[in-house]
Parts: C-alpha cells; structure tokens; sequence
C-alpha cells in the first residue's frame, strides 16, 4: 500500500477531499489504515505539484476522519489504457 495522502475536508455529501502525495488516478480504490476500503477516487483537481483527489466514500465517514492518512493500491503505471482504441 502507498500512501495517497491527507484528509483535508470532508464535503456535506460525504466525499473526502485529500491532498494528495503524488498524481493518482481516478477509479483508484482508497483504504484506510487497517486496509479496509473506503472508496475511490472520483476527480483530481488542483495544481500539478499538489493535486487534490475528491473520494467517493462507500461506507459513511465521520468528522474523526479529518487529519488522517488514506491508503491506495497503486494503480495503472500510465494513464494510456483507458480504452480508448479507436481502431474498431
């Protein structure tokens, strides 16, 4: 597991907003520090030497959660397999 990075903000519909420690991408999986899933990555926003992910989380977070270090299982090494072949 890698770290993604800092709950900064937890949004009124439940969507974690984190700083994030490197480039992730988005429909990543999100674990928290016991390794239990708690969403996935919906968009990456902000500056490219600081992106911030927005984390759709599938089990209800509380304010505790605010200040922590969320987890991800990496992802694909380049964003070019997204099936984008247009060759069919």
């Amino acid at each position: 597991m890698k770290v993604l990075g800092k709950v900064e903000e937890i949004t009124g519909d439940g969507r974690l907003i984190v700083q994030c420690s490197e480039l992730p991408e988005m429909g990543q999986s999100v674990f928290d520090s016991q390794n239990r899933k708690i969403g996935i990555v919906k968009r990456v926003f902000g500056p490219v030497e600081g992106p911030y992910a927005s984390v759709k989380a599938d089990i209800p977070i509380s304010e505790k959660a605010r200040g922590t270090e969320v987890y991800s299982n990496g992802g694909k090494s380049n964003g070019k397999a997204k099936g984008r072949d247009r060759r069919n």
